[in-house]
C-alpha cells in the first residue's frame, strides 16, 4: 500500500490543478465538515507516530496543547539534516500540496490559526516549489481567512534556515525561527506549553503532516490496521550507502529489514556483504548482518538496541573499516555541535581526537575503554540529543566491533613504528619501571 509515494512522479503533481484532479484537498473538505475534536480523535485513533525521529504519537502531542482562545502555533520541521535522510525533500519537491493540506487539517484539529514551515537552507529548489504551492493554495481558498467558507482561518509562512544541523532539534528550530541563534532550550517547559513566541506550539515533521490527509480519507480506525499494533501505517524509508538501488521507498511498518536492504535496494555490490547498518539515520546505534531478519518497526528496532529514527537506512559493506565510518561520523557531530553544553561540546571533540589517535598509531586498547566511558557520560546529559546522536552509534561500534578496532590499533602502531602493544606500560605501574612512561 502506498499512501505518500503513489504516482509520485506524475508530471505536474506539484501544481494545484494536477493535485486537485487526483483528489487533493478532499480530505480537508471532509475534515472541515467535522468538529475539531473529531478530527483530532481520528489522528489519535490512527496511532500515527512522529516520522521525524522521536516516534512520539502525533495525536497525543496535539492533545497537550491547551484549549481556549489564545495564540497557538503549528510549526512544520522541514530541516531535514540527518545524514542519510532525504524523504522529506522528495515530498516537498514533488507533492507540496499534500504537506499543505496536512498542515491545514492539523491546525484545524488543534484550533491553530498561524503556521510556519521551517525548511533547511540547502533546500533552495524545494523552498521555491513550496512557496509557489502556498501561493496557489491561498488563491484557491485553502489558506487564509474563512477556508472553504468555514470559520477556520490559517496563515502559513515558509521560513528558510541557514544550514545548521542543530536547528533540526525542535527548540533550536524555534529559536532560529524567532531570529535568534539556533540553540536548544532547557526543557521543561515543552513547546506544547511554551514554544514559539512563548505560545503553545505543535511541532511535527514533513512526513508526519503529509500523512494526515490519508488518515482523514481512510479514517483513523482503518489507518491503524496498516502496519503493526504499535507501529501503524506506512513509512518512507531512505536507503543509501552500499546498496545497488538507493532511494526512497514506502513500506508498511513491520516489513522485514532484509526485504528493505536486499529486496527493495538490491543489497550490496556484487561480491560484498553487509557489515553493519544504521536503521534510523547516522544517529542510531548500528546493527549487524545478524539483525537483518528483524521487522522494521519502532518496537523491534528498540528491542534490538537501536531505533527506527527518521527511517534512514545506511548500509555499510565489508569494504569499509569501522574506524573509517566512526571517524567520519564523529567529525560531523563535533562540527555541528552548538557548543552550549559541556558533555556535547567536549565529548564530541574528544571522541574525534581519540579516533585520530588510533588512525595515527598512537593508541592502545585502553583508549577504547576511555572512549566508551566518554560516550556513556555524554548520553542523557546534554540539553538536546545531538551529543547522544554521536555517542549512541559510536558506543555501539565499540561494543560490536571491539576485536576489529583492537586489530586496527595494532596495525596502525606497526605502520607508525610505535612498537608492539606488549611493550606498552599500563597506566598506574610506571613506578615499577625505569624511565618515562611510553606515550599511549
Amino acid at each position: 500500500m502506498k499512501l505518500l509515494l503513489d504516482n509520485i512522479d506524475e508530471p505536474g503533481l506539484n501544481t494545484l490543478p494536477v493535485y486537485e484532479r487526483r483528489g487533493g484537498y478532499q480530505s480537508l473538505r471532509k475534515a472541515l465538515g467535522m468538529a475539531p475534536e473529531e478530527v483530532l480523535a481520528n489522528i489519535t485513533e490512527s496511532g500515527l507516530r512522529g516520522r521525524g525521529g522521536a516516534g512520539f504519537r502525533m495525536g497525543q502531542k496535539a492533545s497537550f496543547l491547551p484549549h481556549g482562545h489564545m495564540q497557538k502555533y503549528l510549526v512544520c520541521n522541514a530541516d531535514e539534516s540527518e545524514p542519510g535522510t532525504f524523504k522529506d525533500r522528495e515530498l516537498m519537491q514533488k507533492t507540496p500540496h499534500t504537506l499543505i493540506e496536512g498542515i491545514v487539517i492539523a491546525a484545524y484539529a488543534a484550533e491553530i490559526d498561524r503556521a510556519f514551515i521551517y525548511i533547511r537552507g540547502e533546500y533552495a529548489l524545494q523552498a521555491d516549489i513550496v512557496e509557489a504551492a502556498i501561493a496557489e493554495a491561498l488563491r484557491a481558498g485553502y489558506l487564509g481567512d474563512g477556508i472553504l467558507g468555514s470559520e477556520h482561518s490559517l496563515s502559513l509562512v515558509l521560513h528558510r534556515g541557514a544550514g545548521a544541523y542543530i536547528c533540526g532539534e525542535e527548540t533550536g528550530l524555534l529559536d532560529s525561527l524567532e531570529g535568534k541563534r539556533g540553540n536548544p532550550r532547557l526543557k521543561p517547559p515543552f513547546p506544547a506549553i511554551e514554544g514559539l513566541y512563548n505560545g503553545p506550539t505543535l511541532i511535527n515533521n514533513v512526513e508526519t503532516l503529509s500523512t494526515v490527509p490519508a488518515i482523514i480519507r481512510l479514517g483513523g480506525e482503518q489507518y491503524a490496521k496498516i502496519g503493526t499494533q504499535n507501529s501503524t501505517g506506512t513509512k518512507l524509508v531512505s536507503i543509501s550507502g552500499d546498496v545497488q538501488r538507493p532511494g526512497n521507498y514506502e513500506i508498511e511498518l513491520g516489513t522485514a529489514s532484509r526485504e528493505l536492504i536486499y529486496g527493495l535496494a538490491g543489497g550490496p555490490p556484487e561480491g560484498r556483504e553487509v557489515k553493519f547498518w544504521f536503521p534510523g539515520g547516522s544517529s542510531s546505534p548500528v546493527l549487524t548482518k545478524d539483525d537483518l531478519d528483524l521487522p522494521y518497526d519502532f518496537d523491534s528496532m528498540a528491542k534490538a538496541g537501536s531505533m527506527l529514527g527518521s527511517g534512514a537506512v545506511i548500509v555499510v559493506d565489508d569494504s569499509h573499516t569501522v574506524l573509517e565510518v566512526a571517524l567520519k561520523l564523529a567529525k560531523f557531530y563535533a562540527h555541528e555541535s552548538c557548543g552550549k553544553c559541556v558533555p556535547c561540546r567536549e565529548g564530541t571533540n574528544w571522541t574525534v581526537k581519540m579516533l585520530q589517535r588510533i588512525e595515527a598509531g598512537e593508541a592502545t586498547p585502553m583508549d577504547l575503554d576511555i572512549m566508551a566511558s566518554v560516550q556513556s557520560q555524554i548520553i542523557g546529559n546534554c540539553l538536546c540529543v545531538l551529543g547522544d546522536a554521536m555517542a549512541m552509534p559510536i558506543g555501539s561500534m565499540l561494543v560490536k566491533f571491539r576485536d576489529e578496532l583492537e586489530a586496527e590499533i595494532e596495525a596502525a602502531r606497526e605502520r607508525a613504528g610505535a612498537g608492539a602493544l606488549e611493550d606498552v606500560i599500563p597506566i598506574g605501574v610506571a613506578d615499577e619501571h625505569a624511565g618515562p612512561l611510553p606515550v599511549r
